[in-house]
């Protein structure tokens, strides 16, 4: 057994990809059970796609405020959220990703005070309020990571009598 004081390795890299994969795999070769790992970030075109993989350590260092900052007095405000999420388990021959996107644009200040992260300033398209704006069962039916997961539920239905997924307990 791994001990639990190690420090978490993250692998740095721009692909939200490479990322899951690479923890699913470091993962699985830890537990030897069935797992799911999931990545997402914000990608803004204004920012040539920024800050994308690294959303996490922006929204720590900069955050939301950092961010509107970074696009004050910028016209092009569109952006998407993308979420991947990788299956690794004993009977799949490789880790299997499953990705949902959904585009829209980041507001000019934030608003609502649910969710999490960047949920204050992304607009969803097709909407005029904010991921924290939403609620719960609204936001995850529009959102990448619902999407993501949609993804992964449909794959399961399909294929869990062909990789045996009742041994997976």
């Amino acid at each position: 057994m791994v001990p639990v004081d190690l420090p978490k390795v993250e692998l740095q890299s721009e692909s939200l990809e490479e990322i899951a994969l690479y923890s699913a795999v470091n993962a699985f070769l830890t537990f030897r059970k069935p797992l799911v790992v999931e990545d997402s970030g914000l990608y803004i075109e204004a920012l040539n796609l920024f800050p994308g993989a690294y959303s996490s350590f922006v929204y720590k260092t900069i955050g939301i405020r950092g961010v509107l900052k970074l696009l004050e007095g910028v016209e092009n405000r569109r952006a998407y959220f993308k979420s991947v999420i990788a299956l690794a388990a004993p009977n799949l021959p490789e880790v299997k990703l499953f990705t949902g996107v959904v585009h829209g644009v980041i507001a000019t200040e934030p608003r609502g005070s649910g969710g999490f992260g960047f949920d204050p300033i992304f607009i969803p398209e097709g909407f005029s309020k904010t991921f924290a704006e939403m609620g719960e069962d609204e936001k995850n039916e529009v959102s990448h990571r619902g999407r993501a997961f949609r993804a992964l539920a449909s794959w399961l239905v399909e294929n869990c009598s062909r990789i045996s997924c009742h041994r997976w307990t």
